[in-house]
């Protein structure tokens, strides 16, 4: 219950939730919406280094069948796209404008080491698998015009699980997860589980092109892509003596960035060229209404 997945029998377990005006906006393509949920908990099982098996639907319907329509096809392209059988579910009826619940169970075939959130020690590296803070300026974007388009809007649509990446770092990981609510965020409850602290060298974090077009690369800029979350990075502990981007077969295109390593203590302490970084008030993102 301290981990996003659970693992049982060779399986690896995992179930999202998302809510309208909560976790998606309401002005959000259906399409996205779907895929987005299938994504989220495929995030998961990519932390886990696990094969994807199978999902269970929970779909909450009411009057507006076209969106429902568009929402499913949003969910099989997903599932199709990274060989996810749909084996089953339920579905409830609301009443019209009652606000979406929508939730997903997957399944993963484990790999021969699972690794937790809570195997990370002193002195191990810190590695993250992708980009930071594209899809929280895109849901910026779309909070002032829900027109508005671009590559920051498309990763905030739809995210993009790092499932072979995921399986190539579980055997040689002490800890995983993937980033879903901000990296310090994120990374606090890893430390937590792993009894430890961490140091973060906020200049090394991954930030893309459309990012830095749109936000900078100045220290605001790189707390507000280390703190917004819905990045479904990978996060990984890996011992000192294991460089991962020279010794494990990663998918081509891969960004892969050592950003850190854990330390003793209990404390995350950032820092940059000009020196101690000071935490801000909010570590990640705050699930609340749109």
């Amino acid at each position: 219950l301290q981990d996003d997945a659970a693992v049982l029998d060779g399986l690896v377990l995992t179930h999202d939730t998302i809510a309208e005006g909560i976790h998606y906006l309401p002005t959000d393509p259906p399409a996205s919406v779907g895929w987005k949920l299938v994504a989220v908990n495929l995030s998961d099982l990519a932390a886990k280094g696990a094969e994807p098996a199978g999902a269970l639907l929970s779909v909450t319907i009411n009057r507006e069948e076209d969106w429902t329509d568009a929402f499913l096809d949003g969910v099989a392209a997903a599932c199709e796209s990274y060989g996810l059988p749909l084996l089953g579910g339920d579905t409830i009826s609301l009443p019209a404008g009652a606000p979406r619940v929508l939730g997903l169970t997957a399944i993963g075939r484990a790999g021969p080491h699972v690794p937790s959130r809570g195997g990370g020690r002193p002195g191990d590296r810190l590695w993250l698998v992708g980009t930071l803070g594209d899809a929280a300026a895109g849901l910026s974007l779309l909070r002032i015009n829900p027109a508005t388009n671009g590559p920051l809007v498309d990763v905030y649509h739809r995210p993009i699980p790092q499932l072979a990446a995921g399986r190539a770092l579980a055997p040689h990981a002490t800890a995983t997860m993937d980033v879903s609510d901000g990296l310090l965020l994120d990374l606090s409850r890893l430390c937590a589980a792993s009894g430890c602290g961490a140091q973060v060298d906020l200049d090394a974090l991954p930030l893309s092109r459309a990012f830095s077009a749109a936000r900078g690369e100045d220290r605001a800029a790189r707390l507000f892509a280390a703190t917004g979350g819905d990045d479904y990075a990978l996060l990984a502990a890996l011992p000192p003596d294991i460089d991962p981007a020279v010794t494990l077969s990663l998918p081509e295109g891969t960004t892969l960035t050592c950003i850190g390593a854990l330390a003793p203590g209990r404390i995350l302490s950032l820092f940059d060229r000009e020196g101690a970084v000071p935490l801000p008030e909010h570590l990640g993102h705050e699930h609340r209404p749109a």
